[in-house]
């Protein structure tokens, strides 16, 4: 059974699952000029975004924020599902509730954005009904970058 709950950002259990994220991002993207995008707790405050873990018998398995770029638009940040728990559903349903508190900050619209070797992303979010949109703020010239988007 999972269960999908809000977390503060600066928790221990936020931050082991970025770190984790962001460990297997080093080493798909080895290369030089290679960034991780950064989220600070300001952005996912009550009211300006969310932060969820989502856990298998209280165990957190992954993660994911959405914070409002605009009125209407909002941003999926640091989707992330530990590889033992992939292929199971959890990342649908993370991404479900994603969307979920997107709707409820008011958003129309929703924006990602992955990389080109995150071929079980890409394939959820394309599943999920995103499609391929032009790199939008600090993607713009991000050499391994995708963006994507959807309408809610």
């Amino acid at each position: 059974m999972v269960t999908v709950r809000r977390a503060a950002l600066a928790s221990s259990t936020a931050q082991a699952l970025i770190a984790a994220l962001n460990a297997e991002l080093s080493a798909l993207y080895p290369e030089p000029g290679a960034t991780h995008f950064r989220l600070d707790p300001d952005e996912v405050a009550e009211g300006r975004g969310a932060f969820l873990v989502a856990s298998v018998r209280e165990t957190p398995i992954g993660c994911g924020a959405v914070r409002l770029l605009d009125a209407t638009t909002a941003e999926l940040k640091r989707m992330y599902v530990a590889p033992d728990g992939r292929g199971s559903g959890i990342g649908h349903q993370l991404l479900v509730a994603l969307e979920t508190e997107a709707r409820n900050l008011g958003a129309r619209r929703l924006l990602l954005e992955t990389g080109p070797r995150q071929f079980a992303a890409l394939a959820l979010y394309a599943r999920s009904g995103f499609v391929m949109t032009p790199a939008y703020g600090e993607y713009v010239g991000a050499p391994a970058s995708i963006c994507m988007a959807k309408s809610l």
